[in-house]
């Protein structure tokens, strides 16, 4: 679909804020049941289709919605300046995409040596609260806010996300890695 036409229906279309919510909440008791059940075998057990073990992966999963807050400040930023900037910047990141993959790969290598198990379902917690409160207090204008992305760091961004679409995309970045894990809860 040319991306002027699905912007329009990006912008016309209210954010069913409710199932935005409860797939929040989904995610959140699977996260748990997941850490929850898991042996320190199972944590360390590799995953399907990654080169991480399962907790690493289980805190790539976290980490997906606690990007989600630096994305909310990117769009309220380049979703006021003309459009033109925004896809220059888009175009910047994608440049970097090498170095973005870099540390995408290793950062959850070291994240899970500070964070275990116990502290990431903590984190898990603090954010999905974070970002329930925010977005019962979003106006539909500002939801309607978008910016160009970089396409080629992650399969679910798009050219044009607007406020809304992020705050679907950790969901949807949830469950994509939840079939890659190892652990009985992922399968």
């Amino acid at each position: 679909m040319p991306i002027e036409r699905w912007q329009a229906m990006a912008h016309t279309d209210p954010m069913d804020r409710q199932a935005v919510n409860e797939d929040y909440e989904r995610a959140r008791r699977t996260f748990h049941q997941l850490l929850d059940s898991a042996s320190k075998a199972d944590l360390a057990r590799p995953t399907r289709g990654t080169k991480w073990t399962n907790e690493q992966l289980l805190w790539h999963m976290l980490f997906g919605y606690m990007v989600v807050r630096a994305l909310l400040v990117l769009v309220r930023v380049f979703g006021r300046l003309p459009r033109r900037v925004g896809k220059v910047f888009a175009h910047l990141l994608n440049a970097g995409t090498v170095p973005f993959d870099w540390i995408n790969c290793v950062g959850p290598r070291g994240a899970v040596t500070v964070y275990g198990p116990r502290r990431m379902g903590a984190a898990f917690d603090h954010v999905l609260d974070a970002l329930q409160r925010r977005l019962t207090a979003e106006s539909e204008a500002e939801l309607a806010r978008g910016m160009h992305y970089p396409v080629r760091w992650d399969p679910f961004f798009q050219d044009y996300m607007t406020l809304a679409d992020i705050y679907r995309y950790p969901t949807q970045h949830f469950d994509f890695h939840l079939r890659q894990l190892t652990l009985d809860g992922g399968s």
